[in-house]
C-alpha cells in the first residue's frame, strides 16, 4: 500500500559536550513513502546516526539530548509520545540494524532465545510458534543448518553470520520502517553485497520501508529509490538517486563522486580526496558549511546560510552557486 509513512519536519537535535552544546543535526526534513527506499549518505560525523537514532528516541546515555521539530510516523509525534508508547513502537514498527552486531545481540545469550525473545514480545506467539518461526526466519536469511544455529552464541558466529542473525530479529515482526545504519562497514566486501542483497529481498518481501545509511555513494547508487546527502548536520542536497547521480547540484555531492575510486584506472593511481575538514559543529560558520572546501565558493557563501532550493521536481539543493551555472 502507497501514502506517507514518515515525515521529519525542521529536526534538530542537540548534544551537551563537555566544550559545549552542539546540533548534531540542524533543521532536517525530509518524508519516506510506505515501501520506499531511502539513502542518506555523506562523511564521519555529518549527523547521520544521530539523525536515525533520533528516529527510534534511542541514544547514549552519556549524552544529553535535546530535539526540536516533527517526527510524524502515521499520523503520530513520536518526539512528543511517552517512553512507554515509543517501546510499542521501536522494534514492531520500526527496527533498526546497527553497524556492528555485536552493540545490539545479547553475548551472553543464544541466539535461538534472542529471536523467540522478540516474536514473543513484539508479537505475542507461543514459545513453541516463536522457535519454529525462528527457524523460518533463519533459512530466509541464508543460513545454514538454521536449527542448529540457534544454540550458538554471537561470538560462535562470523562476522556476516552475526549480521544476519541481526536482520532476523530486526524483520521478526515485519516492521514497516528498517532503519540500516552503515549495516556492511565491517564486512568484506563479499560478504557486503550478499547483506545489501538480502536486506533488499526482505524489505520488498514485507513492503518494508528502509532507510539506508552509509558513506558509499556506490552503495547508496545500487539499493535506494531516493538519496539526501548530509554536510555538518545538514542536508545539503535530496532527490530521486538516480537524478542525483546524474546531475547533482551541491558541490559537496560533486566532490564525494569524484572522491570514489575509478576501477577503469591503471594501478597506484592516486585516489581523489577532499580538501580540507567539515567545519566543528561547535563552531560552524556564518555562511555556507562548505565554503572552506568548495572551489567555487565567491563573497556570498561567507556571509549567508544557503537557503533549500527546489531545482524543478523534486531536486532540492542548499547552494548559492549550484553546479548547473
Amino acid at each position: 500500500m502507497a501514502g506517507l509513512l514518515l515525515e521529519v519536519v525542521s529536526l534538530v537535535t542537540s548534544l551537551a559536550t563537555k566544550s559545549g552544546k552542539l546540533n548534531a543535526v540542524d533543521e532536517v526534513s525530509f518524508k519516506i513513502d510506505r515501501g520506499q527506499s531511502f539513502g542518506i549518505v555523506g562523511e564521519s560525523g555529518s549527523g547521520k546516526s544521530v539523525l536515525s537514532r533520533t528516529i527510534i528516541r534511542v541514544h547514549a546515555e552519556n549524552r544529553i539530548v535535546s530535539t526540536k521539530g516533527e517526527i510524524i510516523f502515521e499520523g503520530r509525534n513520536l518526539l512528543s509520545l511517552p517512553e512507554k508508547e515509543m517501546r510499542k513502537i521501536r522494534g514492531r514498527e520500526i527496527a533498526m540494524v546497527f553497524q556492528n552486531p555485536m552493540s545490539s545481540l545479547n553475548p551472553v545469550k543464544k541466539i535461538g532465545e534472542q529471536i523467540v525473545e522478540v516474536l514473543i514480545q513484539k508479537l505475542g506467539l507461543s514459545r513453541t510458534d516463536s522457535r519454529y518461526r525462528a527457524i523460518e526466519l533463519m533459512n530466509s536469511m541464508g543460513i545454514a543448518e538454521s536449527e542448529k544455529q540457534l544454540s550458538n552464541y554471537p561470538m560462535n558466529l562470523s562476522g556476516g553470520m552475526r549480521q544476519r542473525i541481526a536482520i532476523a530479529i530486526a524483520m521478526a515482526p515485519e516492521p514497516k520502517l528498517l532503519i540500516a545504519d552503515e549495516p556492511t562497514t565491517a564486512l568484506d566486501v563479499t560478504i557486503q553485497g550478499q547483506i545489501l542483497n538480502l536486506l533488499q529481498e526482505q524489505t520488498n518481501k514485507f513492503n518494508t520501508a528502509i532507510i539506508l545509511i552509509s558513506h558509499n555513494l556506490g552503495v547508496i547508487s545500487r539499493y535506494t529509490d531516493r538519496v539526501a546527502v548530509m554536510y555538518s548536520g545538514q542536508f545539503v542536497e535530496e532527490s530521486a538517486t538516480a537524478e542525483l547521480m546524474k546531475n547533482p547540484m551541491m558541490p559537496y555531492t560533486s566532490a564525494l563522486m569524484r572522491s570514489v575510486p575509478d576501477l577503469t584506472s591503471p594501478p597506484h593511481t592516486k585516489l581523489r580526496a577532499i580538501d580540507g575538514m567539515p567545519p566543528s559543529l561547535l563552531e560552524t560558520p556564518q555562511g555556507c558549511r562548505f565554503q572552506e572546501r568548495c572551489q567555487g565558493v565567491r563573497d556570498k557563501c561567507f556571509s549567508e546560510m544557503p537557503e533549500i532550493i527546489l531545482n524543478g521536481g523534486d531536486h532540492r539543493y542548499r547552494c548559492w552557486y549550484p553546479l548547473e551555472n
